[in-house]
């Protein structure tokens, strides 16, 4: 049986990403291209609307030069 997403995980994610991004005054264009995600991409991950993988989300760590584990270091 496959598991649906857990929603309000995403959301939290999401804004914690675009709250980082914002932070460093990167745009979505600019952390698209340095992760290699569409702007549209990132902007759906950012609002907790897609689920991304697990390589996606190391990439977006990376751009934005911030360890895995901070990326996910927050309150769920």
């Amino acid at each position: 049986m496959k598991k649906k997403p857990n929603k309000k995980f995403l959301k939290i994610l999401g804004k914690h990403i675009r709250e980082l991004r914002e932070k460093q005054g990167i745009s979505q264009s600019q952390l698209g291209f340095e992760t290699g995600l569409h702007r549209d991409q990132i902007g759906r991950i950012e609002l907790g609307k897609q689920n991304t993988s697990i390589t996606n989300i190391e990439a977006i760590a990376s751009a934005l030069e911030i360890s895995l584990k901070d990326l996910v270091d927050f309150e769920y």
